[in-house]
């Protein structure tokens, strides 16, 4: 088990180290001026000039590489701006900070928003599919399968104004989103997140649902589950620990890369709700020509990727011990 997880772990550092080498190479080799870009779109010639030499513009690009990702693990010196402790993912000449500091600003809320969300639509999609399965051809099963087309369907800005509309300046039944720390209050936090969990859970519960329910219709008529019946064994025990088992495989892969992509930024739900997380920090970066710190949002994003994928790998590990063997 340990061979298994270091081999993965080091296919994963190998995976971001080639990631990060397409990240910097396509904003830096590829523009005609890097430094106007990480400058921003409102850059005096003076900041302009310190933003091209603290960039290291003046030596060879592999050179430049090799400080930026010496700088996420040793730190980095920038002149005129002072030290940017590790790890340094660059400096923001258009908000005067480390980009790390506003990536560790922002995270809070894409992870609170990410992992609410997730317990949602893991729990009711798992559990509908399921019920689905074992109905399957009755109008239950009907209704979970039409239900489960229109949500993978909508998109979230249609159904997240809607929500916003009747459900909290019309009705007034939930609270305007927003973010509160939970360390301060874990009531508000809840309530502020509340609208956009649900939105999330609609859209995310469907696929869930689907997948669950097409695995275990499969694995239902799998020959250990038929023996398992024949033995007499309780319906409840033949689902959960036979039937259920093999349609977890197939569940985990697809909610360890949804539960990556959204730590990586939910863009379209922040936006829609109006939270500040690192969606919101992307789009802000394109728009203002924030070059370090839409660097730094792709790194995240794709670390946050790679992260999950090692974590499916030992969970498949755990599930099927002929993952170990192999």
């Amino acid at each position: 088990m340990l061979r298994f997880l270091t081999r993965r772990t080091l296919g994963a550092a190998v995976t971001l180290l080639i990631i990060a080498a397409i990240t910097f190479f396509m904003f830096f080799a590829v523009p005609s001026d890097p430094a106007r870009l990480a400058c921003g779109k409102v850059c005096p010639p003076e900041m302009l000039e310190l933003a091209r030499h603290n960039l290291g513009l003046d030596v060879p690009l592999f050179v430049q590489f090799v400080e930026w990702i010496a700088g996420i693990f040793v730190g980095r010196d920038y002149e005129g701006l002072g030290h940017c402790a590790a790890p340094c993912l660059g400096y923001s000449f258009v908000n005067r900070a480390p980009v790390f500091e506003t990536i560790i600003d922002r995270l809070p809320v894409t992870v609170s928003l990410t992992i609410g969300s997730a317990l949602f639509f893991l729990t009711f999609g798992v559990a509908t599919g399921i019920v689905a399965a074992l109905r399957q051809g009755r109008p239950l099963d009907k209704i979970a399968s039409v239900s489960s087309l229109i949500g993978a369907s909508v998109q979230i800005y249609f159904i997240g104004t809607l929500a916003l509309y009747f459900l909290v300046y019309q009705g007034q039944i939930l609270s305007q989103p927003k973010y509160v720390p939970f360390t301060e209050d874990p009531l508000g936090w809840a309530q502020g997140l509340l609208l956009p969990w649900i939105v999330l859970a609609i859209i995310f519960t469907a696929n869930y649902t689907r997948m669950t329910r097409s695995t275990m219709v499969e694995n239902l008529a799998e020959d250990y589950v038929r023996t398992a019946r024949a033995k007499g064994m309780p319906a409840r025990t033949v689902v959960m620990r036979f039937a259920l088992r093999g349609t977890l495989t197939p569940i985990i892969t697809i909610f360890g890369v949804d539960l990556g992509t959204l730590i990586g930024g939910a863009i379209i739900t922040e936006t829609t709700f109006g939270l500040q997380g690192l969606g919101r920090l992307s789009i802000r970066a394109v728009v203002n020509s924030d070059l370090p710190t839409l660097m730094a949002t792709v790194l995240v994003a794709a670390a946050a990727i790679v992260v999950m994928n090692v974590i499916i790998d030992a969970m498949y590990a755990v599930i099927d011990p002929r993952v170990r063997l192999n």
